[in-house]
């Protein structure tokens, strides 16, 4: 069977969708550890992470077992559901590469502000206070404000040190891996077209 055919195709299909299994794994496991160590104390960013690790499970596994039964419900739900998310990813990854300093600011001052717990691992992590001024009367989770509070830079700018890089790394990978969905499409797509060599030759699973 020359490569591009039935079994061919196949088995890159049920691959691609095992590495989908594999990274989802990754990303819940990644959560829960960072939850276990106090690493993160959001609720919300670990639920949401684990939610994106479930989410892509479910759609990996849906995939993997399309191909390997050939079943065009599953793949055709497969491949639209695959197409969806290449295009929000695909999207956000262009929207990441594309930021310039003063959006990056706006976007994290946006985000500081939506979570109390998010600002605390922030500040415990990087020893830096507040986002825009150092809160001397207020509170703060770095260790210097205990000691020297007059000596602790603000998290903007601590973050803004390495935000443009995060940005790029974050959205070369979501441009690569918006690739790897829209080969899966076409695989998904070119599967559910091509006709079973086991199978009666007047049959179209």
């Amino acid at each position: 069977m020359v490569c591009g055919g039935y079994v061919c195709t196949k088995n890159a299909l049920c691959a691609l969708n095992i590495l989908y299994i594999l990274v989802s794994l990754l990303l819940v496991g990644v959560a829960g550890w960072g939850k276990w160590f106090d690493l993160v104390s959001s609720i919300r960013v670990v639920a949401g992470v684990i939610g994106v690790g479930v989410f892509l499970f479910l759609v990996a596994f849906v995939g993997l077992c399309g191909a390997l039964k050939h079943h065009q419900v599953l793949l055709f739900f497969y491949m639209m559901v695959l197409f969806i998310v290449f295009v929000g990813q695909f999207s956000v990854s262009c929207a990441c590469l594309a930021l310039n300093k003063d959006q990056q600011k706006l976007l994290l001052e946006v985000g500081w502000n939506k979570s109390e717990a998010t600002q605390r691992d922030v500040e415990k992590t990087l020893g830096c206070c507040g986002f825009s001024f150092v809160p001397i009367n207020g509170s703060c989770a770095a260790s210097c404000f205990d000691t020297h509070p007059e000596t602790c830079v603000t998290c903007s700018t601590t973050i803004l040190q390495y935000a443009g890089e995060v940005l790029r790394f974050v959205g070369g990978i979501g441009l690569f891996f918006s690739f790897t969905e829209i080969l899966g499409v076409w695989l998904a797509h070119r599967f559910r077209n091509i006709k079973d060599p086991r199978s009666n030759p007047g049959a179209f699973l």
